[in-house]
């Protein structure tokens, strides 16, 4: 019997040592699932907030582009109408009909073809030179394919009579990307009510 009883204590210390140890591997167990959960939690903060700043890092990318390329579309498209000759802004332009262009004289012109013509017979044809330079307020906004800007101009004109002309301009241009490049579908250009 004292081998017994021996052995009913050796076996009750080993059953309390199992449960002793089975309590801290349930809490070690818990511990390492919540720490597992917190670094999956973790992971996934990461991962959107990667994608986020890569996002936003496009989307400024973006802007910088749109910005650069409409600074030169405009530098160009001024360029164009300083020349004197009304086929040489003909490229910034759609040219199907039922395209509205306002202009700072006379109120709106139909489509590329009447713009073309409208600007020859009343600025052209009576300019011994002018210039169209293009403010440093460019703003652009882009959606997908269309894009919209805004920027004020200083037009410069010296007549076939002598006179010279000093206009300032608002510009507002609607933009539509085409295999071919950016175009314009609409614009509108204004001068403030008593000139400058």
């Amino acid at each position: 019997m004292v081998g017994g009883k021996k052995w009913w204590i050796f076996s009750l210390l080993v059953e309390q040592n199992l449960r002793g140890t089975e309590t801290v591997l349930n809490m070690e167990t818990g511990q390492a699932l919540r720490a597992e959960r917190w670094r999956w939690i973790l992971y996934v903060a990461l991962a959107i907030a990667g994608g986020l700043l890569t996002f936003v890092g496009a989307r400024a990318q973006q802007k910088a582009t749109d910005d650069a390329t409409f600074r030169k579309l405009i530098d160009n498209y001024c360029a164009a109408w300083s020349t004197g000759n009304a086929d040489s802004p003909a490229r910034f332009y759609a040219q199907e009909d039922g395209l509205v262009f306002y202009d700072i004289a006379p109120f709106a012109y139909h489509g590329w073809k009447e713009y073309h013509d409208g600007v020859k017979k009343e600025f052209f044809d009576n300019m011994t030179s002018g210039t169209l330079t293009a403010g440093n307020d460019l703003k652009v906004r882009r959606h997908g394919t269309v894009a919209w800007t805004t920027v004020s101009m200083h037009f410069s004109e010296k007549t076939k009579d002598g006179k010279t002309t000093e206009t300032e301009i608002r510009y507002t241009g609607i933009w539509e990307h085409r295999p071919a490049g950016w175009v314009i579908v609409h614009e509108h250009l204004s001068a403030p009510l008593g000139g400058n």
